[in-house]
């Protein structure tokens, strides 16, 4: 599973944190602030509080963090990166 991750739309921070099939929890200046769901890759659905269900509205905050989502590529930390060049010397 993708490891959480931190994205930034204008100069608002949000904290995405992958669940699995499409859906993510999001945090917004630190705090929880939707679920949202993949519905495809234009159109992402926040998620009802409560009952978990999509809510069908068009929401362009929801999209907005859906194609940064899309769009993120996870960083090859230090570390990681020290062991591939190991191993690649080997």
């Amino acid at each position: 599973m993708q490891e959480p991750f931190d994205i930034e739309i204008g100069d608002v921070s949000y904290a995405v944190f992958p669940e699995g099939n499409d859906t993510y929890v999001i945090f917004k200046e630190g705090k929880e602030y939707a679920h949202i769901q993949k519905d495809t890759d234009l159109q992402w659905l926040k998620l009802d509080e409560e009952t978990a269900l999509p809510l069908f509205e068009i929401d362009e905050e929801i999209n907005n963090i859906g194609k940064e989502i899309m769009a993120y590529v996870p960083e090859i930390e230090d570390e990681e990166a020290e062991d591939q060049y190991e191993d690649d010397e080997a």
